[in-house]
């Protein structure tokens, strides 16, 4: 007998003793006549080889938990070391370290931008230069059309 059918001989077994009604024990003890004899086996021997295989499951204590004193506080609830504060001067250095980062951040800033705004000067005194000479040639040739 193969473990599956093993577990499902002891599942019809289980519903055969234990099922509600009368007509449930009944499905249970043919369903486990029909997993025996599909293993060439009766009833008598499929019991006889699966016996008592597994263990009783453990009995649970549930809904009444275990006493107080028998429970143990998990690691994680633990209270943890209070933290080392750290002192006037540290702040105030940090505080110094983050307020240059920051005027440091915002001068590149304004030097990107005034390279850009020198660009676009640049490239729209191009564009003008372009349009006059254009305009130009435009006048030249209604004049002497």
């Amino acid at each position: 007998m193969t473990p599956t059918e093993r577990d499902r001989f002891e599942k019809c077994l289980a519903l055969a003793k234990r099922g509600a009604t009368a007509g449930e024990r009944a499905a249970g003890l043919a369903a486990a006549e029909r997993v025996a004899a599909s293993a060439d086996m009766t009833l008598l021997e499929a019991k006889a080889a699966v016996g008592h295989s597994r263990p009783a499951p453990p009995r649970m204590d549930w809904p009444y938990p275990p006493p107080r004193a028998a429970r143990r506080t998990p690691p994680r609830a633990k209270p943890k070391r209070p933290a080392k504060l750290p002192t006037l001067e540290e702040l105030l250095r940090q505080r110094a370290e983050a307020d240059a980062e920051k005027r440091r951040t915002a001068a590149a800033a304004d030097r990107r931008l005034l390279r850009e705004l020198a660009e676009q000067a640049a490239y729209e005194a191009r564009q003008r230069e372009l349009q006059g000479e254009r305009d130009r040639e435009w006048a030249r040739s209604r004049a002497s059309g």
